[in-house]
């Protein structure tokens, strides 16, 4: 509407009541025996004041907040994009480029409910068995570890792991574009800047990131590993690594991980293995890709000889023991952005002052 609005020079709000009366005497000369006296249009108030009112009664429980996040933003259509509108990083309907950019937008707190979501889908009855798995992933409830890394500069960054068994795997610290260290360092080094800038051209779901070109930028920084500080591994800043998803920094293990087994290739990292196949050591390990499955833990010292399962667990026990890190459960699932650039959406109904 805004768009159509703007190419006939007339208000959107003309220009879409004006559709509405076009299409209803179009339906009416089709014979379509329907009751006019129930029509309604989402743009009115008569409509959108009851989705103001439930919006107030969610602000009152604390299930409302404002904060700034990344966007799909479309340079045309000038407005953000849901995930499901981006078809391969263009715009459903303009076909722009999508950029990636930070605004402030209002959500709702739907991840407060994501145990009851989780439980829900579980005890459905007569539904697909494959579609009951595909609302699980996209809840996507998972178990880890969360620590810290030293840094040379004497800082320090966070991350969280689903895989804390493949630790003596580890050969770099990724961290997003948009993370608090990655910013400060853009601060003074104008390649930094530049990468981050790049970075932002790419999509903000978690499948676009899986499936575009690694890449990444040297901090210089060096993370000390938690059981040997003797050992220092890169940090990068890596166009894969989500800042809302965990803390927005994870640790690479590119032989157990394809993903991170890509961007060591790129960037000549060590790729170290841990876990070999079966329930014994095998020496026969694969060069072309990164081994995901279960099996026994070799070159990690005290994981030695344990399975996978074992293995997350005394990572985990030790890490809360030293007090350096802690067993967490995050979520796939985002709060819902609903703010939209859009004339006849519903306002939300908050008044700004200065």
């Amino acid at each position: 509407a805004e768009n159509a609005a703007m190419e006939k020079k007339v208000h959107p709000g003309s220009w879409t009541l004006q559709n509405i009366e076009t299409m209803k005497a179009q339906l009416k000369r089709l014979g379509f025996a329907l009751d006019w006296s129930r029509e309604l249009a989402t743009c009115k108030p008569e409509y959108y004041g009851h989705e103001q009112a439930l919006f107030l009664d969610f602000l009152d429980a604390g299930l409302v907040y404002r904060k700034e996040s990344a966007v799909n933003w479309d340079p045309v259509d000038m407005t953000v994009l849901a995930n499901e509108q981006v078809i391969d990083g263009k715009g459903w309907r303009s076909g722009a480029t999508i950029e990636r950019r930070k605004l402030s937008q209002w959500f709702l707190k739907i991840t407060q409910f994501a145990d009851d979501l989780l439980g829900g889908v579980q005890a459905l009855e007569h539904w697909p068995d494959k579609v009951k798995l595909m609302q699980e992933n996209w809840i996507g409830k998972s178990q880890g570890l969360q620590f810290k890394f030293a840094l040379s500069d004497g800082g320090e960054v966070e991350v969280f792991t689903t895989r804390p068994d493949t630790i003596f795997g580890s050969s770099f610290v990724a961290i997003a574009a948009d993370h608090p260290i990655a910013r400060k360092l853009a601060e003074a080094d104008p390649k930094a800047a530049a990468f981050i800038e790049l970075c932002k051209q790419g999509g903000t779901t978690a499948a676009e990131l899986e499936t575009q070109e690694k890449l990444g930028f040297d901090t210089g920084l060096r993370a000390a590993h938690p059981f040997d500080s003797a050992w220092e591994l890169p940090v990068y800043i890596a166009n894969f690594v989500l800042m809302d998803y965990g803390t927005g920094a994870v640790f690479g293990v590119p032989a157990h991980d394809q993903r991170d087994f890509e961007f060591a290739t790129k960037y000549k990292l060590p790729i170290r293995r841990v876990v070999s196949e079966g329930d014994k050591a095998n020496p026969d390990f694969s060069d072309s890709e990164a081994y995901t499955g279960p099996g026994t833990l070799v070159n990690s010292h005290f994981l030695d000889g344990m399975d996978v399962t074992d293995a997350k667990r005394a990572v985990i026990q030790r890490a809360e023991a030293g007090g350096w890190g802690k067993g967490t459960t995050v979520w796939r699932l985002r709060d819902w952005g609903v703010s939209r650039q859009r004339y006849w959406g519903t306002p939300i109904p908050i008044i700004h002052c200065e």
